[in-house]
Order: C-alpha cells, then structure tokens, then sequence
C-alpha cells in the first residue's frame, strides 16, 4: 500500500493511499479516516460510495464527515467510483458510464470485466487491505453511499446481509434497472439481458427475496434527478416485508453535497450506534 497524503484532523489521521488491484487489475485510490481512538483498540468500519462523476475526494473534501466520526470513534473508507487509467476501457464524453460510473457491479462483458468489478473491489479486496494495514474491527461493519452510491450500498448489503450492521443512502438510485441514466451503464457492463441486472438492483433484490435491516435514506425534495432516483420505488418494495426502512424526504433540499453534509453527522451517529 502506498501513501499519498495524511493530514491531522479532529485528533485522527486522514489518509489518501493507492494499492494495485487485483480485482480491477489497477492502481485503486481511496481514502481512509482514522480517528484517535484507534490507538487504544480496534474501531468499527464505515464505508461510504460516492456517486457518478465523483474520485475518493468528493466526500473527504465536502461531505464533513471528521468531526463525527472523532466523536463516535468510526473509521471511514471511501473508495473511488470505478477503475481509472489508460487500459481501462472508458467513454470519455459519457459521464453515465465508464470513468467515474463505476456502479458497483461485477462485469460480465468484455471489454469491461478486465476492470470493472468494483462490488468485488468494494466487498471483498478493499475490506481485506483495511483489515490488515488499520487498527480496524472488520466483524463491525457498516455501509452508507450517494445517488449511485446509494444504489451501490443498498444493493450490497442486500445481498451480504451478514457483513454489514445497518445501511444508509442519501438519494440513492433505487431502481437502476428503471432509470434512463443507469440502464445504458448496466446493458453495457452486464448485457442485454435483463434478468441479469436484477442483482445490482435494489427494488428487484426485494422483490427476489433478499432482506437486510435496518435502512435509512435520506432524498431532498428539492433534487432534480428525482425521475431517475425513484425513492418511492423502494418505499413500495418495502411494504409488507420485515425491512425496517427509515426513508426521509427533507423539503428544501437537492442533490449536492450541501444536502450530504447537513446531515452526515446523524447518520454517522445511527450507525455508531449500531456498530457497537
């Protein structure tokens, strides 16, 4: 693992680092807070996926994150959003797909599944590297995302139901099989078939059986992708199931990181709260 910057902050380490990939097969940057409670015993583990167009640094440069996770002795990891470089098949000009639009999905088609398989990344090699190099308890676990981020942490710990302690999403894409800025990246990344896509989906992964609490999200009522969010989606695939789902509309509010940022802190908490 290499190093590429620690800063003090709120008495923890914030720490850029990159590692070779073998499951995206290149160099991964991503982001690690550790706060200080750390050197004394071993901490729960936060992740959190950030959405479309977004690097590592998008959340650690505005989502204000620190001070909470000092208080509530949280480390935070914050992976990039897809595989980056020059053999990595991209789309420059389409910010719905390639670079930066990872969407946490295991490739199936060439040439995209040299590189892209960022839910193996995110679930398996990356937790791997933070439990070796971080004083960190990985048998305490949760996760937490944004727009395709949010897609990405409630797909995941729908299906790993047993990995993760509780979920969080704000503005999460909920039913990406149904929305025109995720259906291009899924045919491309998983094929033309359908049926395939129902496992990077998190309305149909209800629909399928699968279950995990406890959830909460957070959509501002002021968000302009709201079409293609489909809050609602989820509120229905969650009706009559045993999913404790928590799902807000905050009037006012949109899709930035203005909107992530007010209410970070409270999440942060309700999962502490849940790690133990």
């Amino acid at each position: 693992m290499k190093t590429i910057s620690t800063n003090l902050s709120h008495g923890g380490v914030q720490g850029v680092y990159q590692e070779a990939s073998s499951a995206c097969n290149c160099d991964m940057t991503f982001a690690v807070f550790v706060p200080d409670q750390a050197k004394e015993a071993p901490l729960p583990v936060l992740w959190y996926l950030s959405g479309l167009t977004c690097t590592h640094a998008n959340v650690m440069e505005k989502g204000e994150y620190r001070a909470a996770a000092a208080e509530n002795g949280v480390i935070i990891v914050c992976p990039d959003t897809s595989p980056r470089g020059d053999d990595v098949a991209d789309e420059p000009d389409n910010w719905q797909f390639g670079s930066g639009a990872g969407f946490y999905v295991d490739a199936t088609q060439e040439p995209y599944n040299k590189h892209y398989n960022m839910h193996s990344y995110v679930t398996q090699e990356l937790p791997e590297l933070i439990g070796r190099e971080f004083n960190a308890d990985m048998s305490r676990q949760s996760i937490m995302g944004h727009s395709m981020g949010g897609h990405g942490a409630l797909t995941i710990a729908l299906k790993n139901p047993d990995k993760y302690k509780s979920c969080s999403a704000f503005a999460p894409i909920c039913e990406p099989s149904a929305a025109d800025w995720s259906k291009g990246a899924l045919s491309k990344y998983l094929g033309e078939d359908e049926g395939g896509w129902r496992a990077y989906d998190a309305c149909a992964l209800i629909q399928d059986g699968h279950r995990f609490s406890p959830i909460l999200c957070d959509q501002g009522e002021a968000d302009g992708f709201l079409d293609g969010l489909r809050p609602q989606a989820l509120v229905d695939a969650c009706k009559e199931t045993v999913i404790d789902l928590n799902s807000r509309m905050q009037p006012g509010y949109d899709h930035s990181y203005y909107f992530i940022s007010s209410f970070m802190s409270e999440h942060i908490a309700w999962h502490a709260s849940r790690l133990g």
